[in-house]
């Protein structure tokens, strides 16, 4: 009769496993003790498993400074984020607001923003039309200001 073996947790492993590698650097850096001829096998014992603690507790501040970096460049990039998101949503509105003044071309008229401030480039058929494109940008939520570089050209 042929016996299959018990199959164990999967935590139950995993504590075999993390027990059989602390007794395994324990034994590793007791070894690599050469000032420990005349220590007993305790004491040599005693010394590896400060070692370990030292080791694990370097281990544990590094993995604390990595996350911080790691939350910190993940602010970063939200932030980051949602000033194009802002951005993106200024240039759409002043674009429809452009769009809906009969005198401008909201077609011809380039607008890009960054970090709140708008830029308009493109023809314009006159001042007044230039001055109410810069007024429409303006008013949109979340401009800074406005660079107007619309050129007024005939036709």
């Amino acid at each position: 009769m042929t016996r299959t073996p018990t199959a164990y947790p999967a935590t139950s492993a995993l504590r075999m496993l993390g027990v059989a590698s602390a007794v395994a650097l324990t034994l590793g850096l007791a070894a690599c003790d050469r000032n420990s001829a005349d220590q007993t096998a305790g004491q040599k014992l005693d010394a590896a498993v400060a070692k370990t603690e030292a080791a694990a507790g370097e281990a544990q501040k590094k993995m604390e400074a990595v996350a911080s970096e790691a939350s910190a460049a993940t602010r970063s990039a939200a932030a980051n984020a949602a000033a194009v998101m802002d951005d993106a949503g200024i240039t759409a509105k002043v674009s429809a607001g452009l769009a809906k003044d009969e005198e401008l071309s909201a077609v011809k008229i380039d607008v890009d923003t960054r970090n709140g401030i708008v830029t308009l480039n493109g023809p314009v058929k006159n001042a007044v039309a230039k001055e109410r494109a810069e007024t429409i940008a303006r008013n949109v939520q979340g401009v800074n200001s406005v660079v107007n570089q619309l050129t007024v050209t005939a036709g």
